[in-house]
């Protein structure tokens, strides 16, 4: 196109504010009346092509029913045909942080808010954008500037108690979140926000306000089910094991019955790794992928110990921690993509240079997150066990460290934990049992088929003797043993999991044996475990 200067943007949005279709299309989007929507822009871009103000809400609809790729090239097309279309640009960067391409997004961000510096909407995505990059103090700058110009807008305080809370500044983050309360009472992220640091404990009228809450008419089911996940932390640290699990089981089933969740696609997808993953089969592909050895994934159940286990090696002077990393499963998926039938059967048939492509992506992918010189640093997704195989494949050198805990402890700690997205197989009993007995099903064929490659730690052995249990995982990543790994808790280093505060204090046994006031609730739980919950930590 030759005609790109930022009048275009102007004459096409000028179009668009004037055309009756695309007002109706606009507010059928924002009142979630998707099927009206599309028809009318489908029209109107028949009419005309060029309309960017009509692609742009095609765009915003593809967004709304989760199709981030189609929403991605319609916004590009946009830009492509007004480069001063700043809205889309905007648009963009958020379409590219919802695929959790947070440095695309950032640098996007900055071309926005050179133009338009006062948008609000861009400094909090920019700040959001900014904190999963790992880049806290920027990102604390803005939301201490939005929070300011917007003192009422309690999600901006909440925003900034995350970040406050993953930094360390615990008591900071703690008025964040009350600010945020002052607002908005029910707001009922906030109240599981306070619940989810693990250390503060609510008093009466706490209790009372979450109570009252509850009873707010139209109150969103988004709001209700934080509010009964806090409610079920304040009545645990009552020791009223009644009311507390009444409270998890509605938050729960709310969150349940949001999810399309199967546990039989899990335990097909596992049987198809083990069906995969022959002796044959990595033997044929043996020395394959990149050779770099400077990833250490820390994979296993959630709120199986793997925060702890990431706070002691990063205390070592050769490793550096980062979070939880979004890159493997988003490489899977799209490899997996190009197939019926998944990654599975995307590297069954992979030539080995695209192995080794792989990895180095990976490498590259989570550079973003490296802010030291050290030599090897962590991704600690836990749901990362499901792609044990590939990680062997792609990164034969990198190392992999199970973390593993009591089936009953482990699981009945994600039924009480509101994760902020994924982990559908939590909201319910007995799927969960079936997704640890799945991990474990496929954690022992890579014991057996790659004997020594993944060192595993048993969480319950590590509280009980930490130095040995420590001495033994430097030994697998052939790092020297150094004092620092046992005094974990002075480590300020940025946490941003569940366990941000647990982990800043000394090794403690409070996490074990939490299922047992609970048991008499815990059938589905265990029938779905079989024989695991008994013969831990055997498996079988």
């Amino acid at each position: 196109m030759t005609q790109n200067a930022p009048d275009l943007a102007s004459r096409y949005v000028a179009r668009g504010v004037r055309s009756p279709e695309l007002i109706e299309a606009a507010l059928a989007i924002n009142e979630d009346r998707l099927a009206d929507a599309e028809p009318l822009l489908r029209a109107r871009l028949r009419q005309d092509p060029l309309d960017v103000a009509a692609i742009r809400l095609m765009a915003q609809l593809a967004a709304r029913l989760g199709r981030f790729k189609d929403s991605e090239a319609l916004l590009r097309r946009a830009i492509e045909l007004a480069p001063g279309f700043t809205a889309a640009r905007s648009n963009l960067a958020g379409i590219l942080y919802r695929q959790n391409r947070f440095e695309e997004a950032v640098e996007l961000l900055d071309t926005v808010l050179q133009v338009e510096a006062d948008d609000a909407g861009g400094q909090s995505l920019m700040a959001a954008a900014l904190g999963r990059i790992g880049e806290y103090d920027e990102a604390l700058a803005l939301y201490g500037a939005l929070t300011q110009r917007f003192p009422d807008h309690a999600k901006l305080w909440m925003s900034l108690g995350h970040v406050l809370k993953t930094v360390g500044r615990q008591d900071e983050g703690i008025a964040a979140y009350r600010r945020a309360l002052a607002v908005e009472p029910t707001l009922g992220e906030v109240w599981w926000s306070l619940a989810n640091l693990k250390t503060v404990r609510f008093d009466e009228a706490d209790i009372a306000a979450m109570e009252a809450a509850l009873e707010t008419p139209r109150l969103s089911d988004e709001d209700r089910l934080h509010l009964h996940f806090a409610l079920g932390k304040a009545f645990d640290d009552r020791r009223d094991a009644e009311a507390s699990f009444a409270h998890f089981d509605r938050g729960n089933a709310i969150r349940h019955g949001q999810l399309d969740y199967d546990p039989a696609i899990v335990s097909g997808h596992v049987q198809k790794i083990i069906a995969t993953f022959t002796p044959e089969f990595i033997a044929k592909r043996a020395g394959q992928g990149d050779p770099r050895p400077d990833p250490i994934f820390i994979l296993g159940m959630p709120r199986a110990g793997s925060t702890l286990l990431e706070q002691i090696l990063a205390s070592h002077s050769m490793i550096e921690g980062t979070m939880e990393l979004p890159d493997l499963p988003a490489i899977a998926l799209r490899e997996g993509q190009a197939v019926p039938s998944g990654w599975v059967d995307a590297v069954r048939d992979m030539p080995d240079e695209r192995l080794a492509e792989l990895g180095a992506e990976f490498l590259q992918r989570t550079r973003v997150q490296r802010k030291s010189d050290k030599p090897f640093y962590i991704d600690k997704l836990p749901n990362n066990w499901i792609y044990t195989g590939l990680i062997h494949l792609i990164l034969p050198n990198a190392r992999i460290i199970d973390a593993r805990r009591h089936p009953l402890d482990c699981c009945f700690s994600n039924f009480r934990q509101h994760f902020a997205k994924g982990q559908a197989f939590s909201y319910s009993l007995s799927d969960m049992g079936c997704y640890y007995a799945d991990y474990v099903r496929l954690m022992a064929h890579f014991d057996a088929m790659l004997p020594g490659r993944v060192h595993r730690v048993i969480h319950e052995q590590v509280i009980e003797n930490p130095e040995a249990e420590v001495r033994a995982m430097l030994d697998y990543l052939g790092v020297p043993f150094e004092e620092a790994c046992l005094n974990f808790h002075q480590n300020r280093r940025a946490v941003r999991t569940a366990s941000s505060e647990q982990v800043r204090r000394p090794i403690n046994r409070d996490g074990v044996e939490q299922w047992k006031p609970y048991v008499q609730w815990l059938d589905p739980l265990k029938d779905a475990l079989g024989p695991l919950w008994r013969n831990y930590p055997a498996t079988d």
